[in-house]
């Protein structure tokens, strides 16, 4: 399964509402740490398939839940659970510390 493009009307639906843990990344396209992380979460999506869904935000389309969250740089990477917010990480960081990190907060 692929990232999924989440917008502000669609966040709740797809993130606080899910039945699985969702990593949301908060990115945009001149962000060039955000392109860097990208393919590792496409990887990393197909690898989590069922366990945890793994949502993209675009900070310059969709603003509100990233300013609900407190997003100050990108890229900013939450995981929710149960609709709340467990663990967030701010930067790009190569595949195999993302795993870490998503499987440390399951």
């Amino acid at each position: 399964m692929a990232t999924v493009p989440v917008t502000d009307a669609t966040f709740e639906a797809e993130v606080v509402n899910a039945d699985i843990p969702v990593v949301v990344d908060f990115w945009a396209e001149w962000c060039g740490p955000c392109r860097q992380i990208g393919p590792a979460l496409e990887e990393l999506s197909a690898e989590y398939e069922g366990k945890v869904k793994i949502v993209k935000i675009n900070v310059d389309q969709d603003q509100a839940a990233a300013a609900q969250l407190g997003v100050r740089g990108i890229p900013a990477l939450f995981l929710f659970k149960d609709g709340k917010v467990v663990s967030n990480k701010v930067g790009a960081a190569p595949k195999a510390a993302l795993q870490a990190w998503i499987s440390e907060a399951l």
